[in-house]
């Protein structure tokens, strides 16, 4: 009986062990990845970045799980974007001007009036001229453009009306650091200056700067118009996010993975898209009732003013790309 127990015993610990062993096993294989980005938590950039978390833990059997860091909690848009090749960061949101520093071509979707509407720039972010300047830049910086997220038509808010160019003459107006945010503001004269997204609302309301650009969205997200007045039409930049992978997480992930990952933040760029075009839809009549004067605009003379720099001295793509762009759904 002594011996019967015994074996009982051994038998039971030996399945435990194994059992145990087998799940710390499977919790050592679940790697944590870390997804950054500038925007608010009550943002579609936020909102559906925690889906795909989700979705890629599902779709991969537990192998990744993704801790989403919003509100530049993790740094700068340019901090996040460095942190890609370092490896400090797996993923980003970040806009084409920033990805733009580390291979240029990639910033003319995010010059100004370079698409003509909301179904130009579809047409590129579908095209395969796109997908080229996307291999250009994995080319360039070992990192993976994964989706194109839209992120709206970026207006100018102010405390004075702007209805023509001349009314920006010398204005002071916050923009984000990246180069090509220049070209609109000193096309018409006004004085561009680089600050923080974080800072914004800070430097608007003690005055550091008179005004600054963002898609209705943004504004609202960021309560700009608290320390605005006016939010003129402007639609200077229809402007987009790319979902960007590190190559130090890409060039680990199996082919399988790769395709999960890239079509659950394609079909996660879709949902944000949705969004933000519904949102524009919208916020016009709540901007209003929240007291906010929205400006229409003639946005003709302001195009017209800005479309020679865009093969000038600040272009970072050549003659051939543009014109493959502006070819584009015609």
């Amino acid at each position: 009986m002594v011996k019967q127990s015994n074996r009982q015993w051994n038998r039971w610990l030996s399945t435990t062990l194994l059992v145990t062993g087998m799940s710390a096993a499977g919790v050592a294989a679940a790697e944590s990845l870390t997804f950054a980005h500038v925007y608010e938590t009550s943002e579609p950039y936020h909102e559906w970045a925690l889906w795909a978390a989700d979705e890629i833990e599902a779709r991969t059997d537990g192998r990744y799980t993704i801790e989403v860091h919003p509100a530049s909690s993790l740094g700068k848009e340019a901090d996040i974007n460095e942190g890609l090749g370092l490896g400090t960061v797996d993923l980003i949101y970040t806009g084409n001007q920033f990805a733009g520093r580390f291979y240029g071509p990639i910033g003319i979707a995010g010059a100004p009036y370079m698409f003509r509407d909301f179904d130009h720039w579809q047409t590129y972010a579908d095209s395969d001229l796109f997908q080229e300047i996307a291999q250009g830049y994995q080319d360039e910086t070992g990192n993976v453009p994964l989706a194109m997220n839209y992120y709206g038509r970026r207006h100018t808010t102010s405390n004075k009306p702007i209805n023509e160019p001349a009314d920006m003459q010398g204005l002071k107006i916050r923009v984000p650091n990246a180069p090509m945010y220049m070209m609109f503001p000193e096309a018409v004269g006004a004085n561009p200056t680089p600050i923080a997204f974080a800072e914004v609302y800070l430097a608007l309301q003690q005055g550091v700067v008179e005004a600054q650009e963002n898609p209705l969205p943004t504004i609202r997200a960021k309560a700009f118009h608290e320390v605005q007045d006016y939010i003129n039409l402007t639609g200077h930049i229809t402007d987009s996010l790319i979902t960007i992978a590190g190559g130090p997480l890409w060039n680990r992930l199996s082919e399988e993975d790769r395709e999960i990952f890239r079509e659950v933040y394609q079909e996660a760029g879709e949902k944000i898209t949705q969004d933000i075009q519904q949102q524009e839809q919208d916020l016009v009549a709540w901007f209003e009732e929240q007291g906010t004067t929205v400006n229409e605009v003639d946005t003709g003379p302001f195009r017209e003013a800005v479309m020679p720099h865009h093969n000038g001295e600040a272009a970072t793509w050549d003659q051939e790309t543009y014109d493959r762009l502006q070819a584009l759904g015609q």
